[in-house]
């Protein structure tokens, strides 16, 4: 299909306000994906740090993860739901050796806010208690669940009402905690906000929220669907202040970047209590597919084979410092950089940038874009796998498209 081909079926099939946007923007017809670059009908190459919002951590088409789905594929891609399934299996119990502590038992579903849904399940049924205290600001996903423990506004009010019983704490704050956990069956935080606008929480907060959650005997679930899997420079989160969650969500990277899948682990006590008299109370056709599965072990693999963990809090430490050069450059376009491994955010001093910056760097063959809590933020999410060249030129792109926002707009006035 031509580029208008495309653009019509999407502008009348699939979502005309958000094609119009698309093509606005610049966005061309993607064809194929390498590494950490993007290639469209063109031949045009684009230096991905979006990184599908944190699932290409591998970056594209790892050539393992591949290979094991191939070859997957030839056996068996869904399971019949009636044997048991020797995949399906492996990843759970590869999950238990490197999760935090004593999480042991998967939930398998098919995205991130699948296995939040299914944490806050697994934490109502366990505890016998229907209130989840959330913060202010997060990301949890778009399910009503989810949504309803999300912390923004504009994608909660349109579905109203949303499940009762839940209630939001300010982020970071552990006095505002400590008062909202009495009586409650969990709280659930991520551990770095990422569609937040990259806010990490003081250090001591994750230790101070495990302390909390043990005095009120609230569960404490770790929203790991963007942070988990090397993206913080850590394997999980959590590991930043080594404390052990009692439910983890994860997602994203544990898909390798070619079959989703999203795992909802939990410590044994805490799902026998839940699910232990009725196992089928929350199920999922397509959880935990052993193809699925395949590219999820594959994907552990590699992340653990090419140190990728490692590499991320390396060179996460590498691109913020870039950052922060592009930002003592433009002052008065750039208020803030900050993340940890490689998820980084830039602070705008007026979100009437980034729809310059954004749209000028895809031009130059570069991909970025805001985080969804917060449109004065870009990300800078690039794969695991990226180079430091790749890092060197991508912030050299990005610092064009800054300077070419303060050329078209002049100073705007700063927001807070």
């Amino acid at each position: 299909m031509s580029f208008d081909d495309v653009y019509a079926a999407y502008k009348d099939y699939i979502n005309p306000p958000l094609a119009r946007f698309m093509k606005l923007a610049g966005a061309t017809v993607e064809t194929e994906a390498r590494g950490s670059r993007i290639f469209d009908e063109n031949g045009k190459s684009y230096l991905d740090f979006c990184g599908g919002y944190g699932v290409f951590t591998l970056g594209y088409q790892h050539p393992k993860v591949v290979a094991a789905v191939r070859e997957q594929l030839e056996h068996m891609a869904l399971s019949s739901r009636v044997f048991f399934n020797a995949k399906t299996a492996a990843l759970a119990k590869e999950l238990a050796r490197i999760a935090p502590g004593d999480l042991q038992i998967s939930f398998f579903s098919n995205s991130g806010t699948e296995a939040v849904e299914a944490a806050l399940k697994t934490a109502r049924l366990s505890s016998k208690r229907t209130m989840i205290v959330a913060t202010d600001n997060a990301y949890h996903g778009k399910t009503m669940g989810s949504l309803t423990a999300t912390g923004r506004d504009l994608f909660k009010d349109s579905f109203k009402p949303l499940v009762p019983e839940f209630s939001h704490v300010p982020f970071g704050d552990l006095d505002a905690l400590d008062r909202a956990l009495p009586g409650a069956a969990a709280f659930i935080v991520e551990p770095v906000q990422c569609e937040g606008g990259v806010i990490v929480p003081p250090d001591g907060y994750l230790r101070g929220v495990r302390d909390l959650c043990d005095t009120h005997g609230v569960l404490f679930i770790a929203d790991e669907v963007q942070t988990g899997l090397g993206r913080t420079g850590y394997l999980w989160g959590v590991d930043y202040e080594g404390v052990v969650p009692d439910i983890i969500a994860a997602a994203k990277g544990l898909s390798g970047g070619v079959v989703p899948i999203g795992a909802t682990i939990s410590k044994y006590d805490v799902w026998m209590r839940a699910f232990g008299h009725a196992p089928l109370l929350h199920t999922s056709t397509f959880g935990g597919n052993p193809l699925a599965c395949t590219a999820g072990l594959a994907a552990l693999k590699v992340l653990q084979e090419e140190r990728l963990v490692e590499r991320s809090r390396e060179l996460g430490d590498y691109m913020l410092a870039r950052a922060g050069e592009v930002m003592a450059r433009h002052p008065d376009v750039i208020a803030q950089v900050r993340g940890r491994g490689l998820v980084v955010g830039v602070e705008l001093t007026n979100e009437g940038y980034g729809g310059v910056i954004i749209p000028e760097c895809l031009k130059l063959g570069l991909t970025a874009a805001y985080t969804l809590n917060q449109q004065k933020v870009i990300r800078l999410e690039p794969p695991l796998v990226v180079t430091k060249e790749e890092i060197d030129e991508a912030l050299r792109l990005f610092e064009q498209g800054v300077a070419k926002a303060k050329e078209k707009l002049g100073e705007l006035t700063r927001t807070h």
